[in-house]
């Protein structure tokens, strides 16, 4: 347990962030989860649609260190390429 003042604020503001980050990842996986779902489907233009507005999720979400810059690149370059391969 926190002892001093500035370690008692400490773990109010982490507790503050976690929380914003837990929200923000959820989003984020809400939104490639809509782009597995279309894929899994068989529904090109939605899993398409879907991507345009998933990838600037993950994006935020790796500017905001909720997830790894190079994670969230491998992401949507794999469901791109899901995609892709949708197409023929």
């Amino acid at each position: 347990m926190a002892n001093t003042t500035s370690a008692k604020k400490a773990t109010r503001k982490i507790a503050r962030r976690t929380a914003v980050n837990k929200s923000r990842r959820t989003q984020m996986r809400g939104a490639v989860r809509t782009v597995e779902e279309a894929i899994k489907s068989g529904d090109r233009a939605a899993a398409a649609k879907a991507l345009a507005a998933a990838e600037p999720a993950l994006m935020r979400a790796a500017q905001r260190n909720i997830i790894h810059k190079n994670n969230a690149s491998r992401k949507v370059s794999r469901l791109t390429a899901q995609i892709a391969k949708l197409a023929k």
